[in-house]
């Protein structure tokens, strides 16, 4: 029969302990997560700030409804280029530092784009081999040759980029590594970037916002200006906690996007009252600095008291907090076994991390109180010496 192999797929991922599926939240996105009529600390979300239910916000989204009605009628180059998306353009520029911005739908739209959109047979594409699946997707499907560099390696990178002669290269790095927490060596890839003249891509989704003076992501915090790369992209549906995404660089870049990308050109805007949104929460992130405060305070009582508990991970200082426990069904049991306890934690298997690195992926929010991290503490600690 026709696609059989999809049942023996479906199969063999659930024989081998990596079979997934989606869990419904009845509830608002924060300190809590309602699933199947129980309510769970939540420690698996990527609302870094807290802002994806925060009040303002709420009634941002309902303001910019008022004004501008909910869906955009068409893509940007036809109706779908609302004021709102004007404003939250210009609003971008202001605080990052930047000097033009396209708005995408979401981070893996962006990434596909800019990959298919910039690099042929003649080019040459240099990857941190733990980038986000995006990424290592697209360049995968691209006309381009790829090769990735070992993780933060500039060594090795410097050799890749010495044995290659090609006319255009791009590196591209995460600012902040989505599954390990660790941040990319930014000063250095640019180091490499000028001496190959090569251009350097960072994806700041798990960046933006929480790293950086005013928040402005990774590249500050590294201690340049994102106006230093060629391209610089991040979303807006992690720390800013609304959605959809978009990619920054130069009026000729963004020109050339708006004028060849089919997936910039070819899709519906995104809906106005949620670019109002998020214009609304940039400007609370710039603003608001308790709130990183807050969570990096939350971040160093984690680490301290796992330490105390003789829990090792990583090496990440941001709010991507993974412990490795290796073989995936492990991992899942262990996840079972604090959701049991009232803490949700997902455990991540490969493909999405390699084999036998099958982790917790503890994510710390401004929303969690210091008594939520005692708690998980002491929770995994007492599930770990189980085993």
């Amino acid at each position: 029969m026709a696609f059989d192999f999809i049942e023996t797929q479906l199969q063999q991922r659930k024989s081998d302990g990596l079979y997934r599926q989606s869990h419904v939240n009845a509830g608002q996105q924060g300190r809590f997560i309602i699933v199947e009529g129980k309510r769970y600390v939540n420690f698996s979300s990527n609302d870094y700030l807290g802002l994806a239910s925060d009040p303002a916000l709420v009634d941002a989204w309902k303001k910019g409804a008022e004004l501008y009605g909910v869906g955009s009628g068409g893509s940007y180059l036809v109706t779908g280029y609302n004021q709102a998306h004007a404003d939250l353009t210009d609003q971008l520029k202001s605080w990052l530092g930047v000097e033009a911005v396209a708005l995408f739908s979401s981070g893996y739209s962006a990434n596909q784009a800019i990959i298919k959109l910039l690099l042929d047979k003649n080019a040459l594409l240099l990857q941190d081999k733990l980038n986000h699946a995006s990424l290592i997707e697209a360049g995968s499907l691209a006309n381009c040759k790829m090769l990735r560099f070992k993780h933060n390696d500039i060594t090795h990178l410097e050799s890749l980029l010495s044995k290659q002669q090609k006319p255009n290269t791009l590196i591209i790095s995460e600012g902040v590594f989505s599954m390990d927490g660790d941040q990319a060596p930014i000063n250095d890839l640019l180091i490499q970037s000028k001496q190959h003249h090569s251009w350097l891509m960072i994806d700041d989704a798990h960046g933006l916002g929480v790293l950086g003076e005013n928040g402005q992501g990774s590249v500050v915090a590294s201690g340049m200006a994102n106006s230093d790369l060629q391209i610089y992209m991040a979303t807006f549906g992690k720390a800013l906690g609304v959605g959809g995404a978009f990619v920054a660089g130069s009026k000729m870049l963004i020109d050339y996007v708006t004028n060849f990308s089919k997936p910039y050109i070819y899709t519906t805007g995104l809906p106005p009252a949620m670019a109002y949104t998020i214009s609304c929460a940039a400007k609370m992130t710039e603003a608001e600095q308790w709130r990183r405060d807050k969570l990096f305070e939350l971040i160093l009582h984690f680490k301290t008291i796992a330490k105390l508990h003789g829990i090792e991970l990583g090496e990440s200082q941001t709010a991507i907090q993974p412990l490795i426990i290796g073989d995936s069904q492990k991992a899942v049991k262990i996840a079972n076994q604090l959701k049991a306890l009232g803490f949700w934690v997902t455990a991540i298997r490969p493909p999405t991390v390699p084999v036998n690195s099958a982790r917790l992926r503890i994510t710390i929010t401004t929303s969690h109180e210091l008594q939520d991290i005692k708690q998980l503490v002491t929770a995994i600690s007492t599930i770990l010496s189980e085993y």
